[in-house]
């Protein structure tokens, strides 16, 4: 039964399929919540004050960042004038969906919470543009490249919570040949194939994937060499993730040691856009970024 049979409201085709993790729905309802207060012309405050809560926690529920619990829900419903009981139901059973824990949380003890946003994000995803200057992307990190980056991120961790760690970036990578795989496209910083994370012998099978992985029709890699000039003025590692949902805006995710930041105002992600169209365009095509690749694994 479709989600419109059931009295969802429509979330677009990709939350109907394999898509629509609890991050994306969470999103999306906070999204037409949104719609509803201010077509109503109420603030944050008073719809706050429905729910015993502050204008902040509004913001949160709004930009999907907190689970929307269905009282919550059903309280802001009520402020705004949502009395049909078959629309109602709709968006309680939304936020039913959207509490439903996702994939992820079996790694919730190693696990930061900034980390579960991009999770959620790239479940969902139609597209996925990333540049990396220090390190292969953990969706094509072997094991034991995975290894060496988490040690260095986790200076005071045990064997066991580095092992966890691992498992959830290999893990993660199953978005990458999934049937409804999204498009990957990478530019990666010669830089990034020059440092031998791991020693030699993991840095060949590191290279030996990335050959591999360039095949797939999904996914494109790009080599930014050190002569090219212009990747330098990008500065740290940048992605980019488009949706087909239309209440979902493109997001520019930019990931630190201990936290990440998740831009979705549209002058910041034009902005982030032309940075990678630029790099894109500085960079070897795919011809010469597989050369490039064969030609670094030999010096290995």
């Amino acid at each position: 039964m479709s989600p419109e049979a059931e009295g969802v409201p429509s979330v677009g085709p990709s939350l109907a399929g394999r898509r629509g993790g609890p991050t994306v729905l969470r999103i999306v309802l906070g999204t037409q919540l949104r719609r509803l207060r201010e077509g109503r012309g109420i603030s944050r405050e008073e719809a706050g004050d429905s729910i015993r809560a502050s204008h902040a926690k509004i913001s949160r529920l709004e930009l999907g960042r907190v689970a929307q619990k269905e009282r919550d829900v059903a309280d802001l419903l009520t402020l705004y004038g949502v009395l049909e009981p078959e629309e109602r139901d709709g968006y309680l059973e939304l936020a039913r969906r959207a509490g439903t824990p996702g994939w992820w949380q079996q790694y919730s003890d190693v696990m930061p919470s900034w980390l579960e946003t991009i999770l959620g994000l790239e479940e969902a995803a139609s597209v996925i543009r990333s540049y990396q200057v220090q390190f292969v992307p953990g969706l094509l990190q072997t094991p034991d490249y995975a290894t060496a980056v988490t040690s260095l991120g986790t200076a005071q961790g045990s064997a066991r919570e580095i092992q966890r760690k691992v498992e959830l970036r290999l893990r993660r990578q199953k978005l990458v040949t999934r049937a409804d795989a999204p498009q990957l496209w990478f530019v990666l910083d010669e830089s990034v194939l020059r440092r031998p994370m791991g020693g030699r012998p993991a840095m060949r099978a590191q290279l030996k994937l990335l050959i591999k992985v360039s095949a797939l029709p999904n996914v494109t890699v790009q080599v930014a060499p050190f002569d090219s000039g212009g990747p330098a003025a990008a500065g740290g590692p940048i992605t980019i993730l488009r949706f087909q949902e239309p209440d979902l805006p493109d997001i520019v995710y930019l990931e630190q040691l201990t936290s990440a930041l998740y831009l979705d105002k549209r002058a910041d992600v034009e902005n982030y856009m032309q940075v990678m169209d630029r790099l894109c365009a500085a960079a070897e095509d795919n011809e010469d970024s597989l050369w490039h690749l064969e030609r670094i694994l030999a010096s290995y």
